[in-house]
């Protein structure tokens, strides 16, 4: 009776670390298309991909204008703030480029190199633009990406999706559909030295 319950306790343990094992799988998997669907493309659209070092040539903040969070978005999405304008020397070439925070700043308002997320007080987002011009002024070397295609003369200070953060992505889901079918394996030879060991 004793060994009846506890060989129905082992098939109940290995029946519920079975279904973990595939859980986990599953959302890994799940996660790999989630990436795969939404920070690649992102990854392999951006033509910054090279790395150098600008210098900054001016700095400078023009008068406020108005800035869509996105290409079609409501009227409550767009709201005026003072254009920062940041000019640099691209040393691989000498040329005089405009800078731009991100990928994403040059789609949401090519004029300006900086893009403020929404704040509702104006005082904020002036003084959050005029120190950032300021560390430009202060710190004139930095490293830049540019697209050695020639397809854009701009540089960018940071991408929004560079290698590292990639692999980083891939990290997470990479542990779970490792740790998943560790289990699965670890179930699977439990189950057979049972069956070998009752055969005996």
């Amino acid at each position: 009776m004793l060994g009846k319950k506890l060989v129905t306790a082992q098939k109940r343990g290995e029946t519920r670390a079975l279904c973990l094992g595939l859980g986990m799988v599953t959302c890994s998997v799940m996660m790999y298309f989630f990436i795969g669907i939404t920070v690649v493309p992102f990854y392999t659209k951006s033509v910054w991909t090279t790395e150098t070092v600008c210098k900054v040539l001016k700095a400078n903040i023009k008068d406020k204008v108005l800035c869509p969070n996105s290409q079609g978005s409501a009227d409550e999405d767009i709201f005026p703030y003072p254009c920062l304008q940041v000019w640099v020397n691209l040393t691989v070439s000498g040329q005089e480029v405009m800078l731009y925070q991100t990928e994403d700043t040059l789609e949401r308002n090519p004029k300006c190199s900086y893009v403020p997320g929404k704040l509702e007080n104006s005082k904020e987002v002036k003084a959050q633009i005029e120190t950032i011009a300021s560390n430009f002024k202060k710190y004139q070397i930095f490293p830049c990406y540019y697209d050695p295609g020639g397809t854009q003369t701009n540089v960018i200070l940071s991408r929004l999706y560079p290698p590292k953060g990639l692999l980083f992505a891939f990290l997470w889901p990479t542990l779970m559909f490792t740790g998943g079918c560790l289990i699965i394996v670890l179930v699977k030879i439990s189950q057979y030295v049972s069956v070998l060991s009752a055969w005996q």
